[in-house]
Order: structure tokens, then sequence, then C-alpha cells
């Protein structure tokens, strides 16, 4: 299984690319929206099975990402992550098409079980 992370922290990058390679994901990681938006759109590219967003980056955010994504690739399961998990945050998220919301930080349990959780919903429709 594929997934996209994306998040303009290095860390948190690095610390998922290195919880679920270890788990036997494929990892894509992206350190902007734009740079997500053009390995999605790239000529001849496998869309993931998931993608993992933080909602707040420079330039664009999480939330422009997923409009952009739904827009285009509505089957795609978006799971926003933020480590400002108010209210008003996750009900956009879900008011925009988040499959869930993962507040930061986040244990490797805790991903794992959402990105598990969200992939088999995915595989069942």
């Amino acid at each position: 299984m594929k997934i996209l992370v994306v998040d303009d922290e290095g860390i948190v990058l690095l610390s998922c690319r290195r919880i679920l390679e270890a788990e036997g994901f494929e990892v894509q990681a992206a350190p902007s929206v734009d740079e997500a938006l053009a390995l999605l759109d790239a000529p001849g590219a496998t869309l993931p099975t998931l993608l993992l967003a933080d909602v707040k980056m420079p330039v664009h955010d999480g939330m422009y990402l997923m409009r952009q994504v739904k827009a285009t690739h509505p089957e795609l399961p978006i799971v926003i992550m933020s480590g400002y998990p108010t209210d008003e945050t996750v009900e956009n998220a879900a008011a925009f098409g988040a499959a869930t919301f993962i507040a930061k930080p986040f244990t490797p349990e805790e991903l794992l079980d959402t990105v598990l959780s969200v992939a088999r919903k995915g595989n069942k429709s």
C-alpha cells in the first residue's frame, strides 16, 4: 500500500516514513502542498492508497490540498493531522471530505491504527 505524507516539518515526514515503512508501506513524502499536487498529477503517477496531510503549512494549507485532491481524485481517502485539533479544524476536515482526523503528536500505534482503519474502509467500497 502506497501512502503520500504531506507536512512542512521534516521531523514529521521522517517519523511517519519510519513508522509506516517498518510496517511494509510504501511512503512518498512531500514538504508542501504544491509538491504533493505535483506528485499526484505527474504523468504516469500511481495514485496512493491514502493521503496523510497536515493542516497548517505555509503557502497552501491542508484544507486547500484536500479540496484540490477531492476535485480530481474523489476516491482517494485523506487523513488530516494537526497539532491544533480544535472543533473547528476537525469539522472543516470532515466537511471537506477527510476520512478521519489524527491529532499531533501521535504515537506510532495511533498512526498505524488510523491508517489501517481508513485503508480497510477504502478497500470495502
